[in-house]
């Protein structure tokens, strides 16, 4: 039984505040050239315009619009179009905010305060939208440095026309992909589900490291179903021979011990490119998994205001955290407060502990970032195209690298951010280089002070939530099991009910986890609830008859769909 009144503890990984670990690097994304090859494309046309003007003074603004294009490379085209113009707007009214701040007033205390309670709004709306990499890192950028860039209110509606139609060629720039590879985000997602599935399958479910190998499956199909479901309510057919495999990936993910990982991974090698997409077999249930999918499709989409009010305590440590960064900069004299808002902002995780590991991966990246732009700045000041390009250099690098470690990535985006303010004259590098190397050390410190003091307390209300919705979920498909027909798009729709609650509460005990100072979530509990529900999972997988023939062989089939 449980003491009534918990003991808050710390958890021992949390004090040791670890400094290794976060600098790890990991596996480059499969798309990293993507987003690299695509903000070079969006960036480099309206600089290289404006150095042929003479005008790259403005190259601030239009900069503004074309990093959008780091967005929505993992979605589908139709949901990426949708995205992409929500993120312009967002970027042009943060930019807006500022820029009407900078024109009314130059008090530095009023344009930090602006600054932190827009980077807060920015980090909520991006959270709650789960719009996903870069996040609100590159909204919170271009608006806290348009708050210092002198401006008048006569200038502002051209700087943002310029910014807006950077914007729409950074669109274009995003779905230019569509023509040739329509389906491209779909079967990179259902291949990655496949391979995360093979590789939890590997384990036989009981294996060392089973645990994480079946929450990275189990997060990986709801990806992959929430990547075919917001392609459209019109399936096409390579789009239902897609989803037929990610069934057969939740298959094997309910019975991984009768799974076979060595045709997962064929199924998602089969995915790369344009070629037919594999015919996963034609067994008996798949059509009632898939009329369960389309009524997923057919089902009103989650509000994005739904997800608020957990992320209060987020909001309230960013705004927190960027004022304080930005006044201790003020008071320190340095002549850039909005780079300690930026750093600040750009810590906040999902809990202290990965917050904490952003701040190393943050202070280590621009160090070494300041190191780079010492060795680049004498090739950037022999001459405006020459400073285009070192830009169009460290952009390409930026997104190459981030995707294995974030301190990796920062290396690239520091010189950038350092040479963004050569385009209105040349700077003394060497100020330049102690006012980062100091704005970094105070927003680090700062920010961290900020997550400190503002501790999420329903982190261990949430969890239990979650534990309830994974409890109902799974005797709600135990009731059904225990019927004599059970209906099956009913069962079915249970499995999925179930299925995303275990994905959910994993994700939140697995976020309560790395909140210090509270009391530490009911793992034990966690863990006999996830064994629980993962063992209905089996069961309803095989009442439906979605498990194979042992000795039907799929792997010679392949479905002729082409996108």
């Amino acid at each position: 039984m449980r003491s009534a009144v918990p003991t808050p503890t710390v958890p021992k990984a949390a004090r040791r505040l670890p400094l290794a670990a976060p600098l790890r690097l990991g596996r480059p994304s499969d798309i990293w050239f993507k987003p690299a090859l695509s903000v070079v494309a969006a960036v480099a046309p309206p600089n290289l315009l404006l150095v042929a003007l003479g005008r790259l003074d403005l190259a601030m603004y239009t900069m503004a619009g074309s990093l959008c294009a780091l967005y929505a490379h993992n979605r589908p085209y139709a949901a990426r179009a949708r995205t992409l113009a929500w993120v312009v707007l967002g970027m042009i009214a943060g930019l807006a905010a500022a820029l009407v701040a900078a024109s009314l007033t130059a008090n530095a205390v009023v344009l930090v305060t602006v600054g932190a309670v827009l980077a807060a709004a920015q980090k909520t709306l991006c959270d709650a939208t789960r719009i996903g990499p870069p996040g609100h890192v590159i909204l919170v950028f271009v608006s806290s440095a348009a708050l210092f860039m002198p401006q008048t209110p006569g200038q502002v509606p051209g700087h943002l026309g310029l910014a807006a139609a950077a914007g729409v060629w950074a669109c274009l720039v995003g779905m230019a992909p569509a023509p040739f590879r329509p389906h491209g985000p779909e079967r990179r997602a259902t291949g990655q589900a496949l391979n995360a599935v093979a590789a939890y399958a590997e384990t036989a479910g009981a294996g060392d490291g089973h645990t994480g190998a079946r929450a990275a499956a189990h997060a990986a199909v709801r990806a992959a179903w929430q990547t075919l479901l917001s392609a459209g309510d019109r399936p096409s057919a390579t789009r239902r021979a897609l989803e037929r495999l990610v069934v057969r990936a939740e298959v094997a993910l309910a019975a991984p011990a009768e799974a076979d990982p060595v045709r997962l991974r064929a199924w998602a090698r089969a995915l790369r490119g344009n070629g037919a997409v594999p015919r996963a077999g034609d067994f008996r249930a798949d059509a009632g998994e898939l009329l369960g999918v389309a009524a997923e499709r057919a089902a009103p989409p989650r509000s994005p205001w739904a997800g608020l009010g957990p992320l209060t305590p987020v909001a309230v440590r960013t705004a927190l955290g960027c004022a304080l960064a930005g006044y201790a900069s003020l008071a320190l004299g340095i002549g850039r407060p909005y780079w300690a808002l930026v750093t600040a902002a750009s810590l906040y995780q999902v809990n202290i502990a990965l917050t904490w590991s952003r701040a190393v991966q943050r202070v280590v990246g621009n160090l070494a970032g300041v190191l780079l732009f010492a060795v680049l700045v004498p090739v950037a000041h022999l001459g405006p195209l020459a400073l285009v390009l070192c830009c169009l250099l460290c952009n390409f690098g930026a997104e190459a690298l981030i995707g294995r470690n974030y301190w990796l990535g920062t290396v690239c985006v520091t010189p950038l951010a350092l040479l963004v303010t050569e385009f209105a004259g040349h700077q003394r590098p060497g100020d330049l280089i102690t006012e980062r190397v100091a704005d970094t050390v105070v927003g680090a410190l700062v920010g961290f002070a900020a997550a400190l003091a503002v501790t999420n307390r329903r982190a261990g209300d949430r969890v239990e939530r979650a534990l309830t919705t994974a409890d109902r979920a799974r005797e709600h498909a135990a009731r059904l099991l225990a019927g004599p027909r059970p209906v099956p798009a009913a069962l079915d729709a249970a499995r999925r009910d179930l299925a995303a609650a275990l994905v959910e509460l994993r994700a939140t005990a697995d976020a309560a986890s790395g909140e210090w100072w509270q009391r530490a979530p009911a793992q034990e509990r966690v863990v006999l609830v996830e064994q629980a529900g993962h063992r209905t999972l089996a069961a309803t997988v095989r009442r439906l008859g979605l498990l194979p023939d042992p000795g039907t062989d799929t792997n010679a089939h392949t479905e002729d769909v082409r996108p």
